[in-house]
């Protein structure tokens, strides 16, 4: 029987690309490293399309998109180096995450076609320009806007499966963010039109052949459950999409963590541990 490799394809976010997170890149390669992975996928965040969509602690350091262009550069050069450097130690696959607002398709297109990634993870974080997932006041903003927190979660589902259709990321990250600040999130993923649209959008991945996210951010938060939640995980399971561990690691400190929790989870419910090389799809 073949061993199962620890892997983590949406993580590896550092503090010289990332300015909520920490370290260098280089010593978070060398993390996963020492904890013994063989490949391992580092999906920086694409840059803002302009400064209208900086995330607050970017404007706070008075950045602007032209400057996260150039560091974006910088990622794309350093990584494509670490990734020669320690090939004799790891695979590393050169990602990068996507956003989602007004006109991101034509942005991300053109990242792929001039830094030629090995594959995409295909986040939401935005919904209709807005970031939801920064802070809890603004999450509550936006569903106040959409209406109800029902109808957040919907437009947040119909954006989704815009981005999956459109930008086909072999990876999808971390499926259900939109529960983020959300208590009610088990019984609110329950109700008919919010299901519905749930539905739709695994049966999309499972006819593209993509991988979906076990995104491990919530345990480093303290959270109960990784994103996908258990309901929506036993779904995925039962339509055959192959799921992914994703540290969503934000230093050196969150390297690898909870990744042998999550391969049990997946052995447990049966899932497939013998992982796929990520690949660009678009």
């Amino acid at each position: 029987m073949k061993t199962t490799q620890r892997i983590s394809l949406h993580g590896g976010h550092s503090g010289q690309y990332c300015n909520h997170a920490k370290d260098l890149l280089e010593d978070i390669i060398l993390r996963y490293i020492e904890l013994g992975f063989t490949k391992v996928g580092i999906t920086e965040h694409v840059p803002p399309i302009n400064d209208h969509f900086l995330y607050p602690d970017e404007k706070a350091l008075n950045l602007t998109a032209d400057d996260l262009q150039k560091r974006f550069q910088d990622y794309f050069t350093n990584l494509k180096n670490l990734k020669i450097k320690y090939s004799s130690k790891i695979k590393i696959f050169v990602g990068m995450e996507t956003e989602s607002y007004a006109d991101y398709i034509h942005q991300i297109k053109n990242l792929i076609s001039r830094f030629q990634p090995d594959y995409i993870v295909g986040s939401n974080h935005h919904i209709d320009g807005d970031c939801f997932d920064y802070s809890k006041t603004d999450y509550d903003k936006i569903a106040s806007n959409c209406g109800s927190y029902e109808a957040m979660y919907e437009r947040y589902f119909d954006l989704q499966y815009e981005m999956i259709k459109t930008v086909k990321p072999f990876v999808v990250g971390h499926f259900d963010l939109i529960r983020i600040y959300d208590e009610n999130y088990k019984k609110r993923f329950l109700l008919p039109q919010i299901a519905q649209k749930i539905e739709r959008n695994l049966n999309l991945i499972n006819s593209l052949n993509l991988v979906m996210d076990f995104n491990l951010r919530p345990f480093a938060k303290g959270g109960k459950e990784p994103y996908i939640t258990g309901s929506i995980l036993k779904r995925a399971k039962e339509m055959g999409i192959r799921v992914i561990p994703g540290d969503d690691s934000h230093g050196v400190h969150e390297v690898g963590c909870h990744i042998d929790k999550a391969i049990e989870i997946l052995k447990a419910l049966g899932f497939d541990t013998q992982w796929p090389d990520p690949r660009l799809l678009t």
